[in-house]
């Protein structure tokens, strides 16, 4: 069962009418004196009733108030306060609070790169994403889009199995709810729901699907009979990246997401020098297909790929050497011999057969 924090608490209905206008100041960023002299008591009186209040809510600071206090909608961050027809007032003129129509529209568009280490951006200026725990907990949330993450999952995936014994997650929302809303738009690019939090579509472009948009546009140039286009769209999905994606971010989530967005590039490379094998683009692909089996010594189909290419541009021993290089890594890294793909690319390339040579 998700862990929810809000409903392992009372709720606002358990304080007393200025215990509310406390826990509302409180919430709103005011310090005791500031709240002295807004509700003209003593400054003592407001640190009693923050007792109080902390005790009531079963909540352990200031900063867990801060935080019931934007969860349960007493407080939006950013937008100063937002109130409810309850009957308290605080002295101050309040705008109506938005219509769940205008909570839900996009604000200005902001960027969250994953392909590198994270990095967001709103009109091109950087954000800083805090504290490493806090970036994971944000790259979760955009690596699941258009999906709900429970807080148990982000504390699974961000801690493993030493989750904080604080109740740090709404902690963590709540600021980069902060650092996400930029300057006076009253949009959130997080939302939250009974069942966790998810960033909200349409306010957040995320690089990892724009890579995916562009790889679904090559694969249909492909099918039209295109793979100059596929080519060229595929190239545009691997400029996103900016080195080793998710780099330095901590987890068990991160740490699987960074093998299979490293996977998923290795197979856009593969894909993208198949399509400019078929058309003849041999000297082109050697250097990448060169260093690709340099990265992935083991990688068969990347091997034969070369060794085609290879023998394509008049470098027959060349392209032999590849075959007995990768037959001795197989056989001292794994104790295995080369697999079919490999040993047909051998044989066709000491046939001379060029018409079957070529990635299978």
């Amino acid at each position: 069962m998700p862990i929810t924090t809000t409903t392992a608490q009372p709720t606002l209905t358990a304080l007393r009418p200025q215990e509310r206008e406390v826990l509302y100041a409180v919430g709103c960023g005011l310090r005791d004196d500031e709240i002295a002299a807004a509700l003209a008591v003593p400054r003592d009186v407001v640190a009693g009733h923050l007792a109080r209040i902390l005790a009531k809510l079963g909540l352990p600071d200031r900063s867990a108030a801060i935080v019931h206090a934007f969860d349960s909608g007493l407080v939006a961050p950013g937008r100063g306060p937002r109130r409810r027809a309850t009957g308290q007032a605080t002295g101050q003129a309040t705008s109506p609070a938005p219509s769940a129509a205008a909570r839900r529209t996009p604000g200005p568009r902001l960027q969250i790169s994953l392909l590198g280490p994270l990095r967001a951006w709103h009109d091109g200026r950087p954000l800083d994403l805090g504290h490493l725990r806090q970036q994971a907990v944000l790259t979760a949330l955009a690596l699941c889009p258009g999906r709900t993450v429970s807080q148990q999952e982000l504390l699974d995936g961000v801690w493993g199995e030493t989750p904080p014994s604080t109740k740090v997650v709404p902690v963590y929302i709540y600021r980069l709810r902060k650092i996400l809303r930029v300057g006076d738009s009253p949009h959130e690019a997080i939302e939250r729901d009974r069942s966790g939090y998810r960033l909200l579509p349409g306010a957040v472009t995320v690089d990892v699907a724009r890579m995916e948009e562009l790889l679904t546009a090559a694969g249909a140039a492909e099918r039209a009979g295109e793979p100059a286009e596929a080519v060229r769209l595929c190239s545009r999905a691997l400029d996103l990246f900016r080195g080793e994606p998710l780099a330095g971010q901590p987890g068990p989530f991160a740490e699987l997401e960074r093998l299979r967005l490293t996977e998923r590039r290795i197979a856009m490379v593969q894909r993208k020098l198949g399509w400019q094998l078929q058309q003849g683009q041999h000297a082109e692909a050697i250097a990448e297909l060169s260093a690709l089996t340099e990265a992935q010594p083991l990688n068969e189909p990347v091997a034969a790929m070369l060794m085609h290419a290879l023998y394509l541009s008049g470098r027959q021993a060349d392209a032999l050497s590849v075959f007995d290089r990768t037959r001795r890594r197989l056989a001292d890294d794994l104790g295995v011999y080369p697999g079919q793909v490999l040993q047909r690319a051998h044989r066709m390339i000491l046939r001379g057969d060029e018409s079957s040579l070529g990635p299978r």
